[in-house]
C-alpha cells in the first residue's frame, strides 16, 4: 500500500508532517498545515495504489526490453521488421490491461 505520507502529499503537496512508522494515530501536522481525515488518507492511498498497480505492465515491459544500444544493434544488422517483431513479444507478453 501506498505509504501515509505519499498520500498526504499528493492531496496537499505543501503540508507539513511527520507520520512516525504507518500509523493514522502519530500524524503530527507541522507549521499549521490543516489535518486532513484519515478517510481522506485512505483514499488517497487506494486511488495511488491503484494507479500503480495499473501500470504494472509498464514496469515489466521496461525491464525485458533490449538497452536501446541492442536494439540499435537489431535494426542495423536485422531491420526495422526484426525489430519490431522483437518489441511486439515483449508487448504480447505485458499487454495494456
Amino acid at each position: 500500500m501506498t505509504d501515509i505520507i505519499k498520500a498526504i502529499k499528493a492531496i496537499n503537496s505543501n503540508a507539513e508532517v511527520n507520520v512516525n512508522a504507518e500509523d493514522f494515530e502519530q500524524i503530527t501536522w507541522l507549521n499549521g498545515t490543516t489535518p486532513i481525515s484519515k478517510s481522506d488518507i485512505i483514499a488517497k492511498q487506494v486511488e495511488l495504489q491503484t494507479a500503480y498497480d495499473a501500470k504494472q505492465y509498464q514496469r515489466d515491459r521496461a525491464t525485458a526490453y533490449p538497452s536501446m544500444a541492442d536494439q540499435l544493434d537489431d535494426i542495423y544488422h536485422n531491420g526495422i521488421d526484426a525489430w519490431k517483431a522483437t518489441i511486439k513479444t515483449i508487448k504480447d507478453k505485458y499487454p495494456k490491461e
